[in-house]
C-alpha cells in the first residue's frame, strides 16, 4: 500500500501538470524558474546526506558504478532505440534522445522517497552529467545517423551549476548554521511538494497550446514515455542481481529519472515536435516510478530478501 505522503506527492505532481496545460497563460509566470527549483530540490536532497558516504561508495564499488553508467548511457539507450525502431519508428529518435541523457538532478530526492541508496544516485548524477554530452552525440551518429553538435560548453556549465551550487550551499550551511540544516531537513517534504508543482507549472505552461491542439501526439508521446519508464525501471531492478534492495532501487531511479527538461530544451532546437513532446510527457513515469519501487522495496524487505 502507498503511504499518505506518496498519495499527496502524486496528486500534487499530476494536478500541477494538468494545471500547466489547461491554464498555460495564467501559469506562464512560472516558466523562468524550473531550473532554480531543481537546484533547490537537489539542495534538499543533499541535506541529510553525509558526503563521506558518497566517497566510500565510489571507492568501494567502482565496478558497480561503471556498470551502471555503461547501462544508463550506452546499453539502455541503444536497446530502447532498436526496439522503438522496430515497433514505432517515428518515435525511435525521441526515445534515444531521452534515454541517452544524464540522470536527473531530482533523482536523489526520488531515491530517498523510494528507499534507495542516496550516495549511489548522487554518484550517478555527477558521472552521467559529465559523460552524457560526449556519449549522446556519439549514439546519435552511430545509431541514427544524425550529426548533432550539442552545445557542449553551455551544457557542462549548466549541469555544473545545477549540481555544485547546491552542494556548496549545503556544506556552508552545515558549517555556519547547523541548526538550520536540521530544521530544513525536517520540512523537506512540504517544501519539495511546492517546488515540484512550480517545475511542472513552468514546464507544461510552455507547451500547453501544443498539447491542446495536438491531442493525438500527446497520447502517443505519453504512451512512449510510459513504455520507456517501464523498461528503465525493470532494467534497474534486475541489472544488480546480487546487490541489496536499496542499490537495486537506486539503479532503477538512476535509469528512470533523467534530465528530460534538458532534452526538451535542446530537442526543440534541433528536432521536430515529437522529441520535446515525449520529453515533456516523461514527467508521468518520472514520478509514477515511485509506486512500483515502493511496493517492490516493501515486498522484498518484508520477505527478508535483500
Amino acid at each position: 500500500m502507498l503511504s499518505f505522503r506518496d498519495v499527496v506527492l502524486l496528486l500534487v505532481i499530476y494536478s500541477s501538470m494538468g494545471a500547466g496545460i489547461l491554464f498555460s497563460e495564467a501559469t506562464a509566470l512560472f516558466r523562468p524558474y524550473p531550473l532554480y527549483c531543481m537546484m533547490l530540490l537537489l539542495f534538499l536532497s543533499f541535506l541529510p546526506m553525509k558526503f563521506g558516504e558518497v566517497r566510500r561508495t565510489l571507492v568501494s564499488s567502482p565496478a558497480e558504478v561503471a556498470w551502471l553508467v555503461f547501462i544508463k548511457l550506452v546499453a539502455l539507450p541503444a536497446l530502447i532505440y532498436l526496439v522503438m525502431l522496430a515497433v514505432y519508428p517515428r518515435y525511435a529518435l525521441a526515445s534515444l534522445l531521452l534515454t541517452g541523457i544524464s540522470t536527473g538532478v531530482v533523482a536523489p530526492f526520488i531515491s530517498g522517497v523510494a528507499g534507495g541508496s542516496g550516495p549511489l544516485v548522487v554518484i550517478m548524477v555527477v558521472l552521467t552529467s559529465v559523460a552524457a554530452p560526449f556519449t549522446l552525440p556519439l549514439l546519435l551518429q552511430i545509431l541514427a545517423g544524425r550529426h548533432v553538435e550539442l552545445p557542449l560548453g553551455p551544457m557542462i556549465s549548466l549541469l555544473a551549476q545545477v549540481i555544485f551550487v547546491p552542494f556548496i550551499a549545503v556544506e556552508a550551511l552545515r558549517k555556519w548554521a547547523p541548526a538550520a540544516t536540521g530544521m530544513l531537513s525536517r520540512h523537506r517534504f512540504p517544501v519539495s511538494l511546492v517546488l515540484f508543482s512550480f517545475v511542472n507549472l513552468g514546464v507544461f505552461s510552455r507547451y500547453g497550446d501544443f498539447f491542446r491542439e495536438s491531442p493525438i501526439t500527446v497520447i502517443e508521446a505519453a504512451a512512449v514515455a510510459v513504455f520507456i519508464g517501464a523498461v528503465c525501471c525493470i532494467c534497474g531492478i534486475y541489472c544488480l542481481p546480487r546487490r541489496p534492495v536499496s542499490h537495486k532501487i537506486s539503479a532503477a531511479v538512476s535509469f528512470c529519472n533523467m534530465n528530460n527538461v534538458l532534452v526538451m530544451v535542446f530537442s526543440a532546437e534541433f528536432f521536430g515536435p515529437r522529441e520535446p513532446a515525449v520529453a515533456a510527457m516523461y514527467m508521468i513515469p518520472f514520478f509514477a516510478v515511485l509506486i512500483p519501487l515502493r511496493l517492490y522495496g516493501r515486498a522484498k524487505n518484508s520477505g527478508g530478501n535483500g
